[in-house]
């Protein structure tokens, strides 16, 4: 039985409903893989394109692409595919070309969702062999890496069914997902404010379904650079996002949504530049696995809390009493977080002032220089996320310079450098708990010391 056969039962229709979750993972990486052939949106500083070697970006699209394969496979029934697989081999080895034309016409035609996906199926198996063979001459020029992603784009496009860019907004896929914040947007009397507001929220929504499919479970080198191409996909509609906002700010009336539309614009353009230009920054020269995955886990964490804390603005707006984590069970709120940081810091400017008490001590300095570099590693993966753009070199270039110290480099009598850089870490940190402390979340509330004796304790006499 051919494939281009019409069905008594409509199996795509059924399997998006049963399937929603691989459905929607195939729409993302379909997104992704577009959008990361764009030079402009990748977490890379090559000056001077044309003459780069793009075999890292290809890599991680070949990634994506067997991704996107595997999830095909899982959603077409077994007969089917093994139908499929038939007909191919026929195709090749015994039908004439006046046939073969006609096969492949029936396809083309994508006259039912069945059709749609077995052409995607096709288009992406024969674009894998396509790159995989790309890649085995070990440098891809600019011009290839551009021609390729024509070649992608169109056979996207030219699917009827599975074209994700055939609509700003999938109904199937796009929509507020939480109950209470539809019910917050069905109550906004002002029409224009809730055709923008309802549309803002669908997008914020939208990023989180992005996010979700992030894997950062693994070090696999095919979830690590499927969840970059999602982030690149992220860092595209991000502009979309801030563009539309920023248009609807100036159409609606209430002086207060206005400043907190323009507010979200800026809070995205900010922590996108700490995504895009600190953490995934050359990302792809990085092949250490575990470096990848921790760059990707943070990118992941600012950009879902960023979601979420756009969310709850929104929502609190016109419900001034509801909580975070009414709407997202795990929510942090920015206060919490704030106090977060500003401890964790604390604990770090107490980390360092010990170690300087203890350079002369080779036993005691050696047992706090140890227990400072897994507070640190601490830090590096949990407290980053929560630096301010403007602060986060400073703490990567002093974090890299430690943590790259041997024992004997700390300790040494000649180490006058080391403790100049230290007392002006320490004053560059005195200067940012005086930033935090003047945070609105933060008036009136000390630094817990209770918290900060705990972690010191906890850390030191770990080692």
């Amino acid at each position: 039985m051919a494939i281009q056969k019409k069905e008594p039962e409509d199996w795509v229709l059924s399997a998006k409903k049963t399937q929603k979750g691989l459905f929607s993972e195939l729409d993302v990486l379909i997104r992704a893989v577009d959008r990361f052939f764009n030079t402009e949106n990748l977490p890379s500083t090559k000056e001077n394109q044309t003459e780069s070697n793009f075999f890292d970006e290809l890599s991680a699209v070949r990634d994506s692409i067997l991704r996107i394969l595997s999830i095909v496979e899982v959603i077409i029934p077994e007969s089917r595919k093994n139908t499929y697989w038939l007909q191919k081999f026929a195709e090749s080895k015994f039908l004439t070309d006046r046939k073969r034309d006609a096969l492949r016409e029936g396809l083309y035609k994508q006259d039912t969702p069945e059709k749609g996906l077995f052409l995607l199926y096709d288009s992406f198996i024969n674009l894998k062999g396509l790159v995989i063979d790309i890649l085995k001459t070990g440098n891809i020029t600019y011009l290839s890496y551009l021609n390729t992603g024509q070649i992608v784009g169109r056979e996207i496009r030219e699917n009827n069914y599975f074209n994700p860019f055939k609509k700003d907004i999938n109904p199937e896929l796009d929509a507020i997902s939480n109950q209470g914040i539809k019910d917050i947007v069905k109550d906004i009397k002002d029409s224009i404010s809730k055709k923008h507001i309802s549309l803002i929220l669908v997008y914020l929504f939208r990023f989180l379904r992005y996010l979700n499919h992030i894997d950062i479970t693994t070090q696999r080198t095919i979830s690590l650079n499927t969840s970059l191409l999602i982030l690149i996909l992220i860092r595209s509609e991000i502009d979309v996002f801030k563009g539309y906002a920023e248009k609807a700010a100036l159409k609606i009336a209430q002086p207060a949504l206005k400043k907190l539309l323009q507010s979200l614009s800026y809070q995205f353009s900010m922590e996108a530049k700490r995504v895009y230009l600190q953490e995934l920054e050359e990302i792809l020269k990085k092949k250490t696995p575990k470096y990848f995955r921790g760059r990707i886990e943070n990118s992941k964490g600012i950009l879902n809390n960023l979601a979420e804390q756009s969310i709850i603005q929104i929502a609190q707006f016109y419900k001034p009493g509801l909580k975070g984590e009414d709407i997202f069970p795990s929510f942090v709120a920015k206060a919490e977080q704030s106090r977060r940081l500003r401890e964790d810091i604390f604990v770090l400017h107490r980390f360092l002032t010990i170690l300087k008490g203890k350079m002369d001590s080779p036993e005691e300095g050696t047992r706090t220089f140890d227990s400072l570099k897994n507070f640190m590693l601490y830090f590096e993966s949990f407290t980053f996320r929560l630096l301010r753009y403007d602060d986060y070199e400073e703490f990567v270039s002093f974090f890299n310079g430690m943590l790259s110290l041997k024992k004997e480099q700390v300790l040494t009598k000649n180490s006058v450098r080391l403790m100049e850089k230290i007392n002006n870490f320490i004053i560059f940190l005195e200067t940012t708990l005086r930033q935090i402390d003047n945070r609105s979340e933060l008036k009136d509330k000390p630094v817990n010391m209770g918290r900060v004796a705990k972690i010191l304790s906890q850390y030191l006499s770990a080692t």
